[in-house]
């Protein structure tokens, strides 16, 4: 790992076939917010990551499960965030 004097972390390029809805909110919350998409990309997936880490030392649970239990809160949060928009 090579990290800057700054204490940035050196950065490495790489290729994902993302969904492009989902890439579509990127873009926008990149513009929204004066960042770059690979800087939201970056966030996304720090605290995606994060979450599943705190999950999965908390419940004593392996990577997969955690990850499982993740999406579940997830997919029920927006459904009832969804929920609440409808009039």
């Amino acid at each position: 790992m090579v990290v800057w004097q700054d204490g940035s972390m050196a950065k490495v390029k790489t290729t994902l076939s993302i969904d492009e809805n989902l890439m579509r909110q990127v873009r926008v919350r990149a513009a929204r917010s004066h960042r770059s998409q690979s800087d939201v990309l970056e966030a996304a997936l720090r605290e995606g990551l994060g979450v599943v880490e705190r999950i999965r030392s908390k419940a004593r649970l392996d990577e997969e499960e955690a990850l499982e239990l993740a999406s579940m809160v997830v997919h029920e949060v927006r459904a009832e965030s969804g929920r609440k928009r409808k009039p």
